[in-house]
């Protein structure tokens, strides 16, 4: 027998996997759709102050090693959200709440407005690289930037505080020390890696509408894992592991390196909902073969 499940700053979850923002999360029934597949837990998709259309289609493109997408924060908004969001229970696992601003003060009023004790945690995310006025394109992913955000959200919320942070924020300890700094309660990492841009060679103008847009899947597996072992060498508070992960074996490897667990996004297109449940799985063997009891056991061994 061996035990998968997982403490992330205090929210105890039945096992290591999150669905990450922005995949399935749309609305509550999505969520429990999600956790009937075997999720441990869920993060809605992002929401804004305002409601936002997003960047026009095509927003999404599947290339070699993954996918792009430039989706632009598209979300119904604060006031619509609060009404799409209640009777968390019904989900059947912890719903963690994931907000955007233009700046600290914008982040702090989505804190004191959107967020209820409904939800297990928050994650704040500072690390879009594709939205104008959002994450990376509006100098977000600074420790300056990152220290002055979370202090706000922190002073808004008791809420277990995630901060999600960009691949392209170097060095990135410094990054994840000045959340930690800042009061935040854990580190999401990675959010998609870029902007990139891919070409219709043909029409001679990138697939993207937008023209440009953000990396995920495996591409930006061996990034983030280089990440999440650079935070861990750094910070004291837990790492959620985000970005390529599709297989147990890809959990691992970051559990490995300093994650105490992972969110799946564009594993879902590849394997399906199942998806939470194969890694699960998967995750179980492996443990089993070698010999771990426990999923802490495996919690940064590559960096011993």
């Amino acid at each position: 027998m061996v035990d998968i499940t997982a403490n992330i700053a205090g929210l105890k979850l039945k096992n290591p996997t999150i669905l990450a923002s922005g995949i399935l999360g749309v609305t509550k029934d999505s969520l429990k759709y999600a956790v009937q597949n075997g999720a441990g837990a869920c993060i809605i998709k992002s929401i804004s102050r305002e409601e936002r259309k997003g960047h026009n289609a095509p927003n999404m493109h599947a290339i070699e090693g993954g996918f792009m997408n430039a989706v632009g924060y598209s979300n119904p908004g604060l006031e619509k959200a609060k009404e799409e969001f209640q009777n968390l229970k019904e989900v059947g696992a912890p719903v963690i709440a994931s907000i955007i601003g233009q700046d600290a003060d914008e982040f702090g009023y989505m804190a004191e407005k959107f967020l209820s004790d409904e939800f297990a945690a928050v994650e704040a995310v500072l690390s879009c690289p594709h939205t104008p006025g959002y994450g990376t394109l509006a100098g977000q992913g600074t420790p300056q930037a990152t220290e002055e955000i979370t202090k706000k959200v922190r002073s808004k919320t008791k809420l277990p505080l995630f901060i999600k942070i960009s691949p392209e924020s170097q060095p990135i300890g410094e990054i994840a020390r000045a959340a930690e700094a800042a009061g935040a309660d854990a580190i999401t990492a990675v959010n998609t890696m870029g902007p990139g841009i891919h070409l219709d060679i043909y029409a001679r103008k990138p697939v993207l509408h937008f023209g440009r847009g953000g990396v995920s899947g495996p591409a930006l597996r061996p990034i983030a894992v280089r990440c999440i072992s650079d935070i861990y060498q750094s910070v004291k508070i837990p790492i959620i592991g985000c970005g390529g992960v599709t297989t147990g074996r890809d959990a691992i490897e970051m559990f490995m390196v300093g994650a105490s667990t992972v969110q799946i996004g564009t594993g879902v297109y590849y394997r399906g909902p199942e998806v939470f449940q194969l890694v699960c799985d998967e995750i179980k063997a492996f443990m089993e073969e070698e010999g771990f009891k426990d999923i802490k056991e495996m919690v940064g061994v590559a960096n011993n």
